[in-house]
């Protein structure tokens, strides 16, 4: 059996979710909800690391098929954005009811279908994820910039971000250090070793413990910096009891921090203009 193959599908994961929506309180974000199921379903890193695109795994893009179909079936509601909540609908549904939503979901979809006009626009059926501009930007980070690049990149984000003396060093054989910086905080300041890799995957524990002990003796503060994701170990590795703490950011993150410091970033705020009618007949 391939790796690829042990990745679970969306209606495998489908009761996973609702059970791990309820261990994280009842509302998660995508990324909570995926890191405690990874957790209660004991999943290795070897299927977590199996990517979809460049910047989703296969098993989150499951859990975004699991997702969409609970809420057409009303057992999660997306209140706000990133955020889903478990429904009272969703508290009571048993493993069996949950193993017939993909069915009743298809049944009332084709139901729909049947009733609209012969020339109404079909709206994409199910579609759990679109390309973004974060999509469009870690391409072109992974893709397109070269490693020192990359490594001048994240010098740029943490000056930008109110580091100073910021160096690289990207000295072979240093244990994955790429560089490091001081960040003063009023009347303190901390030395922080940094690592940024350009990854289409997710990063494993073993990736964070190698940086780790290549901190040892140096520092306490550590970053890594990806354009790719972690993996659940890889997480928890970097908060582990008793171990240097390391500040993790992935790729999502990533792309927020350039979008804010307006690196190679731009938003632009589109003007909407309404006529008042009343105004022009009360003159």
């Amino acid at each position: 059996m391939s790796q690829e193959s042990k990745v679970p599908t969306y209606d495998e994961l489908m009761w996973p979710a609702l059970v791990a929506m309820k261990a994280l309180g009842g509302s998660a974000t995508h990324e909570e909800l995926l890191e405690k199921a990874i957790e209660l379903g004991n999943i290795p890193e070897s299927v977590q690391n199996i990517m979809h695109t460049e910047r989703q795994t296969k098993i989150s893009y499951n859990l975004a098929w699991a997702k969409t179909y609970l809420g057409k079936a009303g057992a999660l509601e997306n209140p706000s954005h990133g955020v889903w909540a478990i429904t009272q609908k969703g508290k009571a549904l048993t493993e069996e009811e949950v193993s017939q939503i993909p069915a009743e979901v298809r049944k009332q979809y084709k139901l729909e279908k049947e009733k609209k006009p012969k020339d109404h626009k079909e709206e994409p059926y199910l579609q759990p994820e679109t390309k973004t501009w974060k999509d469009e930007l870690l391409t072109i980070l992974t893709n397109q910039i070269k490693p020192d690049a990359f490594e001048r990149l994240a010098q740029r984000i943490l000056r930008e971000s109110g580091f100073v003396k910021v160096e690289v060093t990207g000295r072979s054989g240093d244990g994955g250090i790429d560089g490091v910086g001081v960040l003063r905080l009023a009347l303190l300041s901390f030395q922080v070793y940094f690592q940024c890799k350009k990854y289409k995957g997710s990063v494993s524990a073993g990736a964070i413990r190698d940086f780790r002990g290549a901190m040892v003796g140096r520092t306490d503060k550590g970053l890594f910096i990806t354009t790719g994701t972690f993996t659940a170990e890889a997480k928890k590795e970097a908060t582990r009891d008793g171990a240097p703490a390391i500040d993790l950011i992935d790729g999502d993150l990533l792309c927020d921090l350039l979008k804010n410091l307006k690196l190679g970033v731009a938003t632009r705020i589109v003007e909407e203009i309404s006529i008042d009618s009343e105004w022009f007949s009360n003159i």
